[in-house]
């Protein structure tokens, strides 16, 4: 009868066990170290080779983290600077781009004085633009001017380099202006230095070149040239005479051989109105000037 040889199991310790045993031998290795007098001993060659580097990874580990928590609390000291910093600037740009907006109305409101001593003989008011049409162009806008101040459709509404356009119509405290650029607008005007008269027509898509159109100059005598001033002419309906409108761009002959046109660049700068100056007279002679 064969024999049935049994294989017996090897044992192996768990790996968590080894640990815990390693563990608690360094531990009372290191209490043996501090509370015995065996530090010379055999102990010590022991502690060299197990409990010391131990204790010095530990201390590189602590040294680490001391290093990593002092570079985290600089790098908060700095970003609340930093933070802080930001907000000053951003109260400094607030503050100069109020002073650069003062500093352009202060010299909007200079020319519009000036201007007004230009027009003595006429009552007039000073207004702030409220808004606008879509778009690059102050072609039609709301003043914030209205019936409560005398405001009239087809007063006149200036800037101080020139005019601007026309009341087209008003509410108890507000006003509809449409600029002389605007499609809609034709004003009938003359060359200041030689008094002949022409149309300027409102033309956005030419006011994204600089300019609006003209036509209708009757320049018989061919004096007219690039550069000449042109003003609002006796004749217009609505517009008072003299008025600043622009300086002649371009000239050119009209099929007919009778008549001139071309583009006149506008005094007014159409892209930034924020003040205007309403005369409150109408052409038609409803007079509201001042008894002088």
């Amino acid at each position: 009868m064969a024999r049935v040889k049994l294989k017996r199991k090897k044992f192996v310790m768990p790996s968590r066990y080894t640990l815990g045993i390693i563990t608690v031998l360094c531990v009372a290795m290191m209490f043996l170290t501090f509370f015995t007098d065996m530090v010379n001993g055999p102990l010590s060659y022991v502690a060299a080779y197990t409990i010391v580097p131990f204790e010095r990874g530990f201390y590189n580990i602590g040294e680490a983290f001391s290093k990593r928590m002092d570079e985290l609390k600089n790098l908060r000291e700095v970003l609340a600077e930093v933070e802080s910093l930001q907000k000053r600037v951003d109260e400094l740009t607030q503050q100069n781009s109020e002073l650069t907006r003062d500093r352009y109305e202060l010299g909007e409101l200079r020319q519009l004085y000036d201007l007004s001593d230009q027009l003595s003989n006429y009552d007039t008011v000073g207004a702030r633009v409220i808004g606008k049409d879509p778009g690059n162009w102050f072609s039609v806008f709301l003043i914030d001017k209205g019936e409560e101040d005398g405001i009239k459709v087809d007063m006149n509404v200036m800037t101080g380099s020139g005019i601007v356009g026309i009341i087209t119509e008003v509410g108890p405290n507000w006003a509809t202006v449409r600029s002389i650029i605007d499609d809609a607008s034709n004003v009938s005007a003359m060359v200041l230095s030689t008094s002949d008269v022409l149309v300027v027509n409102g033309d956005l898509k030419l006011m994204n070149e600089g300019v609006i159109r003209f036509e209708h100059l009757a320049d018989e005598e061919d004096q007219v040239i690039v550069g000449d001033q042109v003003v609002t002419s006796n004749i217009s309906d609505k517009f008072l005479p003299g008025l600043n409108i622009g300086y002649i761009n371009s000239i050119e002959t009209d099929p007919n051989n009778l008549t001139r046109s071309g583009t006149l660049t506008p005094s007014v700068d159409f892209k930034h109105i924020n003040t205007v100056l309403v005369i409150k007279e109408l052409k038609e002679g409803k007079s509201e000037t001042k008894n002088n």
